[in-house]
């Protein structure tokens, strides 16, 4: 790759932060942030809005755009794997302008998810009767996210492995017995099949009437599904702390997306089967803001099958999740603010790092984060919803500009003659999955507030929500623009290499994983050669997986699984 390798713009923007993080710690980080209070709460509100069949679409088609866009970042990661790096490819890739905007706006969409997963883990709580001040739960909360970031990465990574852990075994425990439900097993032995999909039926209506109300309420709920995957990319920003990115990237780019579409689409259609749209219980949690447990649709399906004992341990796995998610977005908050100031973007002080950790950057997103303080007071509350909702649509508006971003990486390396064949990650259709993102992400920005313009409908509250991130994020490109005088990047200026020789040469230090002990516990145990028996019943690219990495819990599940069938031959 050398002989192509041209004379690269001398740029030292990336960074001394530390390679720490696992590759379990990756899988489970992007998990942390995708499995949270939107699937073990949120989807009841859309079933309730749109139907089953419309909330399965929603979450699949929304599914496929999430594939995209993972894919597109995955690969410039694996490329130049610096900290935080989504702003930083937006300005070596299209415009200084765009890095600027990004940085931003991505900064704000995770930090205020801090403050908001604190009020709805605090409120969590209130499931339990307890004479306690929701502030003093904030505080705790508030100091318990605030202290871990403030400790080295891979304590951050071994907390996400321990919560994100807790939510997959949780989610696929409750996916089971959902089935179980469905199909009569419950207490009650009420076998109920697709009743939910045939009265009141698949769609619902939403405004209108018909075939347009149906495609109303299936539009609608477009939205809900994009911040239910929101926080995928973050496997991604972490790429400048992991290591061996080029192995650990693409590994959970590649299967990171098929859990959450198999845990998300998967929930979403077997809650359908056994909760109706029009349950009084989950109407009335919704209409009255029930908090936890008590609107989940989940604990609705197993109190109506006549299970009395787990509402509670959802309600604590509930409030884990949100506590893992404010986590999160802690965490990403940091990287992105620090990529952005190591590209200049923003103050040179925020640069500030000891032991791997940005703690100026730390500090600036504890700052912001006080703001669920708002939340103790019933006026202050309404403050508070509005500073959150200004990032309502900053996902959609990321993921297209993230889609942007990679078309232009794409022409830039045929114009600097680098195959496609050299990359350490290819990811496949492109440039054109990069094209629907751009497509879908940008028309769902555009027209997720359309209810706003039905007669009677319009007010502030329907309308500033879905709208507001969009002339912020223009102002901050135009206006950066004007005042830096920037001009797009064109494919001959394009900086692919700034930072590729230090990923090149840790690239060779890297030792190759060993297989883990699985393998050799099952043979002792069982007296069977699992590795063959996998071999021959699933093929060599599961058994290479497998023998990669032991910590993927989905391959162990598999294995499991197997074992069982082998055992009781």
């Amino acid at each position: 790759m050398s002989e192509l390798k041209p004379q690269p713009l001398q740029q030292n923007n990336v960074g001394t932060l530390q390679r720490r993080l696992k590759s379990r710690h990756v899988q489970f980080l992007a998990l942390s942030g995708a499995i949270g209070t939107g699937l073990f709460v949120g989807m009841g509100q859309v079933l309730s809005l749109a139907g089953p069949l419309s909330a399965v679409l929603a979450y699949a088609i929304t599914g496929v755009n999430l594939y995209a866009v993972i894919n597109s970042m995955g690969e410039m990661a694996t490329w130049l794997p610096l900290p935080g790096a989504v702003p930083v490819y937006a300005a070596r890739f299209v415009d200084e302008a765009l890095g600027f905007t990004l940085g931003w706006n991505y900064w704000y969409q995770f930090a205020i998810g801090v403050p908001i997963e604190i009020s709805a883990a605090a409120l969590v709580l209130d499931y339990w009767p307890n004479g306690v001040s929701s502030a003093v739960w904030i505080t705790i909360l508030y100091m318990t996210i605030f202290l871990f970031n403030c400790l080295p990465v891979r304590v951050y990574g071994e907390l996400e492995f321990f919560l994100g852990s807790i939510k997959l075994l949780t989610i696929v425990g409750l996916m089971i017995l959902m089935f179980i439900i469905t199909l009569g097993g419950g207490p009650n032995h009420d076998r109920i099949g697709f009743r939910y999909w045939k009265n009141p039926g698949p769609m619902l209506e939403y405004l209108e009437t018909g075939a347009l109300g149906r495609f109303l309420a299936f539009w609608k709920v477009f939205i809900q599904a994009t911040f239910s995957y929101g926080g995928s990319e973050m496997v991604v920003v972490a790429a400048g702390e992991t290591e061996n990115p080029r192995r650990n990237i693409p590994k959970a780019v590649r299967r990171i997306f098929w859990r959450i579409a198999v845990f998300y689409v998967g929930s979403v259609f077997l809650v359908g089967l056994c909760v109706s749209p029009h349950d009084p219980r989950l109407l009335n949690a919704i209409k009255h803001g029930a908090q936890g447990a008590a609107a989940s649709p989940f604990v609705i399906a197993i109190a109506h099958s006549g299970i009395r004992v787990l509402p509670s341990i959802i309600n604590a796995v509930i409030f884990s999740s949100a506590l893992s998610a404010g986590n999160s977005f802690f965490y990403a908050s940091t990287r992105i603010l620090y990529a952005t100031s190591l590209d200049g973007k923003a103050p040179r002080v925020l640069q500030f790092e000891r032991f791997g950790v940005p703690y100026a950057c730390v500090g600036v997103t504890a700052a912001l984060s006080l703001l669920v303080y708002l939340n103790v007071s019933a006026s202050a509350a309404e403050v508070f919803f509005w500073i959150s909702n200004l990032s309502s649509v900053s996902t959609l508006i990321v993921w297209a500009s993230v889609a942007l971003t990679y078309t232009r990486f794409h022409r830039g390396l045929r114009y600097h003659g680098i195959p496609r064949t050299g990359l350490p990650f290819r990811s496949p259709f492109q440039p054109y999955m990069a094209y629907f993102a751009i497509v879908f992400s940008c028309t769902v920005a555009l027209f997720n507030g359309f209810d706003a313009f039905f007669p009677g409908r319009f007010s502030a509250k329907s309308f500033v929500p879905p709208y507001v991130d969009i002339p912020i994020f223009a102002a901050l490109f135009l206006g950066y623009k004007l005042v830096k005088r920037t001009r797009f990047v064109r494919l001959h200026e394009m900086d692919l290499w700034s930072g590729k020789d230090e990923a090149d040469r840790l690239e060779s230090l890297w030792e190759e994983p060993k297989p883990r002990n699985l393998l050799g516990i099952c043979h002792t145990m069982l007296g069977w050669d699992a590795a063959n028996e996998i071999q021959r019943g699933y093929g060599s690219g599961l058994l290479n997986g497998i023998q990669r990495d032991g910590s993927e819990l989905m391959d162990i599940l598999i294995l499991f699984c197997i074992s069982i069938v082998q055992s009781t031959r």
